[in-house]
């Protein structure tokens, strides 16, 4: 497209108009065009130096590079989730607000929270309120005190679905097969397949064996004839 640079010469054009009596009325952004000039240039200029550049020096690397955004939640995540990877696999409600809904919840009070379902979201912000609020407090520390308070809701919450399950079937529901019935139905179909497979395998090896034994010619117990193999030998 090439360079154009009369965008930035508006303000140049409009006064040679002006003193040729051309324009008769002064635009409003005139002045603040005369005040604060457009740039000439149309690369990003260099940001400003507060030391003497040294000409001998390298360009620095990198230099319109966003800086990385770090958190101090992502390594207390990063070792939560690494300790309980089955943590991952729970449904959980991602939909936020404005992406500061923790900030809005009191951590103080234990993990249990209006409004969040428990999960490792709350390890986390227990552990951090902890590391922050408490005096003396590591990071170790604040992760096992965090960890004891999320075993123990975990313990309950499974308590509490083994006694609704048992009081449900009191009055006759019926919840099908549980994950065990599963997992032992899956493994008896595994099962019945390897004994046909072997079965398969054996009947191979026998026509093998059975094969290889066709072959064999019997030799009569004749000493003249052991005699001239024996000679044809020697």
């Amino acid at each position: 497209m090439g360079r154009h640079f009369r965008p930035a010469r508006v303000a140049q054009a409009t006064k040679e108009l002006m003193a040729a009596n051309l324009v008769h009325d002064t635009p409003r952004w005139y002045k603040a065009v005369n005040m604060i000039p457009p740039a000439e240039i149309l690369t990003r200029p260099y940001p400003v130096q507060h030391t003497t550049p040294n000409p001998h020096a390298r360009r620095p690397r990198n230099l319109f590079k966003p800086t990385r955004m770090v958190y101090p939640e992502d390594e207390l995540r990063r070792d939560f989730f690494r300790d309980h990877p089955w943590e991952l696999a729970r449904p959980r409600m991602i939909l936020e607000l404005d992406g500061k809904d923790a900030r809005y919840l009191d951590w103080s009070k234990g993990l249990r929270q209006p409004g969040m379902p428990l999960s490792g979201e709350c390890v986390v912000q227990r552990q951090l309120w902890l590391m922050e609020n408490v005096p003396n407090m590591t990071k170790e520390a604040a992760y096992d005190a965090a960890r004891r308070e999320f075993y123990e809701l975990r313990q309950l919450e499974d308590i509490q679905r083994r006694i609704a399950v048992e009081e449900a079937r009191m009055v006759g529901a019926y919840f099908g097969k549980s994950t065990l019935q599963y997992g032992m139905d899956i493994e008896d179909k595994e099962y019945e397949r390897w004994k046909k497979w072997a079965a398969v395998e054996i009947n191979k090896m026998e026509v093998e064996k059975q094969k290889a034994y066709t072959n064999v010619v019997d030799v009569p117990n004749n000493p003249v004839i052991e005699e001239e193999l024996l000679n044809d030998v020697l």
